[in-house]
């Protein structure tokens, strides 16, 4: 649990400004998390879209980057200690490391898609907690949330059909989900090479 001060924000009562506080933790954490791992599948995407998904994920970074640096000033200002320590992040993180290593972009968008939609759901939990606590963390949270998601469909317009199917549907793991969205480019990569061998 984060060190706490013995204040919080005018109107709220000690106990709540802290409990908002420590909720923004695993927030942080989440944040930070996902910060890594975009640049990682930044550094890692190959393939013919490469320049595409490299370039797109750049300005994510950067607005994550300062989602995170947002969360833990006000969980300073709620008068919790944020910890951003990568060892702190590992012991109290639900999620496991990101999967992929150097893969093609549509395995690392569906892959993505699914980190997207944890960070994002757990987000919603968070603002479903301050709704008679704290509305100003509300709001900087709906404001991550909105831009989250924005991202989300960015990745998502990779893997979508005319038919708005996703091509990574029904994935729960990232392995899944990469293995799943890349084989049907596989297959039209491999009819290409047949048909050009003939």
């Amino acid at each position: 649990m984060p060190d706490t001060s013995q204040f919080t924000v005018p109107g709220l009562t000690l106990e709540d400004g802290h409990r908002v506080g420590q909720a923004l933790q695993l927030r942080l954490h989440a944040l930070n998390d996902l910060q890594l791992t975009l640049k990682h599948v930044h550094w890692n995407v190959v393939g013919p879209h490469f320049i595409g998904v490299h370039e797109m994920l750049d300005p994510q970074i950067d607005a994550v980057r300062a989602m995170v640096d947002t969360t833990a000033e006000r969980m300073a200002t709620l008068g919790v200690a944020p910890v951003g320590t990568p060892g702190h992040l590992v012991a109290s993180r639900s999620w496991d490391d990101y999967a992929l290593l150097r893969d093609d972009t549509t395995a690392h968008l569906a892959a993505l898609d699914l980190v997207y939609t944890g960070v994002i759901e757990d987000h919603r939990s968070v603002i479903g907690l301050t709704d008679d606590l704290d509305l100003v963390t509300q709001d900087m949270l709906i404001g991550q949330v909105a831009q989250l998601e924005l991202f989300q469909w960015f990745v998502r317009a990779h893997l979508e059909s005319t038919s708005g199917r996703l091509s990574n549907a029904g994935a729960t793991r990232e392995t899944e989900a990469a293995r799943v969205a890349s084989k049907p480019a596989r297959r039209t990569a491999k009819k290409a090479v047949k048909k050009s061998s003939r």
